[in-house]
């Protein structure tokens, strides 16, 4: 196993097609005057990867399409087969990938380089734990995803910026030819990456309040920690829970009267309906129900019409602000 950065090439047995040059010693690939097949499981790494490679003639293919739910997801052969022969792969690495190990255990692609989130946040990454008021989750599956790592780490424009910059290295090791390109490109998606970061660090350093309440699943464990925001939530991130006990309920009402909050938060794809269970327990009953996009939902109706890693977390400031005021 090749370590570049904190990230890892892995070698993997078999070969499908004729293995392309070799650079740099012989260890690096390359991919002069052939097309270039970059797989992300999940549409924010997609989406930053089609930053990156502007311009280079090639596309980034996205496995997870139309709102599938990474913590169930299990690829079919087509998503098989798409991995294969990949050059690049980026997947997230937590315990909702353990499908990934099999999958790169018996691709085609000897020369893939695949490029694991969380290895790549190493240092950064935080446990999901229970808050004050938060249900316990039932033994679904035989996992215990308490105390474990949060995998929503995409939600960290900070991360983001993190694992652009791996991809970034690795594009540039495979394909020298647009390595300029791959730099080029990368420096204009972090200042806008960082624009974002500060514009939303200001509009809560302009806010009233600091606490947000979720009567949802709660997968912004890393963008809390960004900005130093308190919350309460019904449910983990990684939970699988539909419904909610009467003292949860009970709680996150109470919480909502004690704080003056505006807003119930909810996450995309919700059907609401704990958000409204918990407005209707207040004593105000009047509080707004607000969506913070986790980018678990997007369809590719919404990538067709422009939706973006950008333009979401864009709407999530401005729900921010609202939740807060």
């Amino acid at each position: 196993m090749k370590k570049i950065k904190k990230w890892a090439t892995l070698l993997l047995a078999g070969v499908l097609a004729v293995c392309c040059a070799g650079c740099s010693g012989g260890n690096a690939t390359s991919t002069q005057g052939e097309s270039l097949k970059v797989v992300s499981t999940i549409f924010p790494g997609y989406d930053w990867l089609k930053n990156l490679m502007e311009g280079s003639g090639n596309t980034p293919t996205l496995m997870m399409k139309n709102g599938v739910d990474m913590h169930s997801f299990q690829p079919t052969a087509a998503d098989i087969v798409s991995l294969s022969d990949a050059d690049l792969f980026l997947y997230v690495g937590g315990t909702s990938d353990q499908w990934v190990e099999d999958a790169l255990a018996n691709a085609q692609n000897e020369n893939m380089v695949a490029v694991d989130m969380m290895d790549v946040l190493d240092g950064r990454l935080l446990t999901e734990t229970l808050v004050e008021g938060m249900q316990e989750e039932h033994d679904h599956d035989g996992e215990d995803h308490e105390g474990g790592y949060d995998e929503h780490v995409w939600l960290s424009i900070q991360n983001a910026e993190m694992v652009c910059a791996a991809l970034c290295d690795a594009l540039c090791e495979i394909d020298k030819d647009n390595a300029n390109l791959y730099q080029s490109n990368l420096e204009a998606y972090t200042a806008s990456l960082e624009q974002l970061d500060n514009d939303i660090a200001q509009t809560i350093q302009d806010a009233p309040l600091d606490t947000l309440l979720f009567g949802d699943r709660f997968p912004f464990t890393y963008m809390m920690a960004d900005y130093d925001l308190k919350y309460y939530a019904a449910f983990p991130g990684c939970s699988a829970e539909t419904e909610a006990s009467f003292a949860t309920i009970s709680f996150l009402a109470g919480k909502l009267d004690e704080l003056s909050l505006p807003a119930v938060l909810t996450i995309d794809g919700s059907d609401q309906s704990i958000a409204r269970t918990i407005v209707e327990n207040s004593n105000s009953k009047s509080a707004a129900i607000l969506t913070l996009n986790s980018m678990q939902s997007v369809t590719d109706e919404d990538i067709e019409s422009g939706v973006s890693y950008l333009s979401i977390m864009e709407e999530n400031r401005a729900v921010l602000e609202q939740a807060l005021s």
